[in-house]
C-alpha cells in the first residue's frame, strides 16, 4: 500500500528539515513524498533540492495559499492514502506511518487518525498543549468534537469521491473538509491511541479573540454549505474543549 505525504511550505527555512527528516526516517518502506512549495525567498527551496530523490514530487511555484498548495499536492499524489504533514511539524517517531497502515488494514477503515502534541517553536521538549482526540462516537461533531487534522490519514477516494479542501473556508477548510467526510459521508474511522505528530504552537485562528470570533463563523458557515444543522452549543464547545488540552498531559513514546 502506497501512502503520500504532502508537505506545502513557504520560507520555512527554519524547521523544514525536521519535517523532511521525520519523513525519511519512517521504517515503512513505499512513502510518495511530495513537497508543494509557494516559491519562497529563503534557503527552504536549496534545503529541499539539497535531499534530491528522496523527494518524490517538488513543486515550487505561486499558489493562492495554503489550501490551494495543499490540493495541488492531492491532485498529484498516487498513493493508496494520503497524510498532510505541515512543515513546521514533525512525526513523533519512526513508526507512525507503519502503525498507520497495520490500523487501517486491519480495521478495513477510510480514515485513521491519533492524537497530537504541540510544543514551543524554539524548543521542541517544551510541551504547550495536548490534543486527546479519542475514539470517535456518532454525531461527536455536535459536541465540538473533530480530530487534530495533521494526524489524519485518509484513503484517496475519498478526495476523489467527495472533493477536496474548499479554499473560500479560510481556517476552517480543514474543518469543513473532516466534517464532510465523516459526519456527512460517514467515513469509517479508526484511532490510533498515541501521539503521532509533534506541532510548533502558533496557530493563525487561535491567535487572537477577532481571529477565533472569526473561526467560528467560519466554522458555522462549514455546517451550512453541507446543508447540516450543528446543536445551538456545537460552536462554542469547540473552542472549549481545548482548555482540557492545556493542562492534561501524553503518555511517553515506547
Amino acid at each position: 500500500m502506497k501512502v503520500s505525504i504532502i508537505t506545502v511550505v513557504y520560507n520555512g527555512a527554519d524547521h523544514i528539515r525536521d519535517c523532511i527528516d521525520s519523513v525519511l526516517s519512517q521504517t515503512y518502506a513505499d512513502i510518495e513524498y511530495i513537497i508543494i512549495d509557494g516559491q519562497s525567498t529563503d534557503e527552504t527551496v536549496d534545503i529541499i533540492r539539497s535531499y534530491g530523490t528522496k523527494i518524490a514530487c517538488f513543486v515550487s511555484e505561486p499558489d493562492n495559499g495554503l489550501y490551494d498548495a495543499m490540493n495541488k499536492g492531492i491532485g498529484l499524489a498516487t498513493g493508496e492514502v494520503i497524510g498532510l504533514l505541515n512543515a513546521d511539524d514533525f512525526y513523533r517517531h519512526e513508526r507512525v506511518i507503519s502503525t498507520m497502515v497495520h490500523t487501517l488494514k486491519r480495521t478495513s477503515s477510510d480514515v485513521v487518525y491519533g492524537d497530537l502534541i504541540y510544543v514551543d517553536r524554539n524548543d521542541t521538549k517544551r510541551l504547550k498543549r495536548y490534543w486527546h482526540a479519542g475514539p470517535y462516537r456518532t454525531n461527536a461533531f455536535r459536541w465540538g468534537w473533530m480530530p487534530g487534522h495533521p494526524s489524519v490519514f485518509a484513503r484517496r477516494t475519498l478526495y476523489e469521491q467527495y472533493g477536496v479542501f474548499r479554499t473560500d473556508m479560510k481556517s476552517a477548510a480543514d474543518y469543513e473538509l473532516l466534517l464532510r467526510f465523516i459526519h456527512k459521508n460517514k467515513a469509517k474511522l479508526a484511532y490510533m491511541n498515541e501521539v503521532t505528530i509533534v506541532m510548533r504552537a502558533g496557530g493563525v485562528s487561535n491567535s487572537s479573540l477577532v481571529n477565533r470570533l472569526q473561526a467560528n463563523r467560519d466554522d458555522r458557515a462549514a455546517w451550512k454549505l453541507n446543508g447540516l444543522a450543528p446543536y445551538f452549543f456545537t460552536m462554542w464547545l469547540k473552542p472549549l474543549r481545548k482548555i482540557g488540552q492545556y493542562v492534561s498531559r501524553p503518555p511517553k513514546t515506547s
